[in-house]
């Protein structure tokens, strides 16, 4: 299992701050002017992303293996448990109405689980999974 922690590479925008380009995504940098804003800013970044990927059926994938030049973004812990949610659905083809069919809920509570910008409860998303045949565990090192 992955630690979900993205690899980005810092360039020099020469305008006193950096570009960061995701190798994981070719066509997708963001902006920072100090390396201060350089995990809040990356973290928002590929929640947006995984957003777009879910809006387009697509799973999104785990993280590369970071090279010697190369700094980690890591992902909120609740995002990543999420991630797993929507990639489990993206790849077993269910749709929000279909877990909440199979959750026994309204399907506005299960377009509210998937949300990303809405705070869903990490054993809320457990109950996703579970009814998807998926076991989320944690580990602590």
């Amino acid at each position: 299992m992955s630690n979900y922690q993205y690899p980005v590479e810092l360039v020099d925008n020469k305008e006193g701050g950096f570009i960061l380009k995701f190798r994981d995504f070719p066509n997708f940098n963001s902006e920072i002017w100090s390396h201060d804003e350089l995990q809040s800013t990356g973290a928002s970044a590929l929640i947006t992303l995984l957003d777009l990927y879910f809006e387009h059926n697509k799973v999104f994938p785990e993280p590369s293996a970071p090279k010697e030049n190369e700094e980690l973004i890591e992902l909120p812990i609740s995002v990543i448990a999420r991630m797993m949610l929507l990639n489990t659905m993206v790849e077993n083809k269910v749709r929000p109405v279909d877990l909440a069919r199979k959750m026994g809920l309204k399907h506005q509570e299960v377009n509210r689980i998937v949300n990303l910008k809405h705070n869903t409860r990490i054993d809320t998303i457990q109950k996703a999974l579970k009814a998807l045949g998926k076991k989320l565990t944690l580990t602590l090192s």
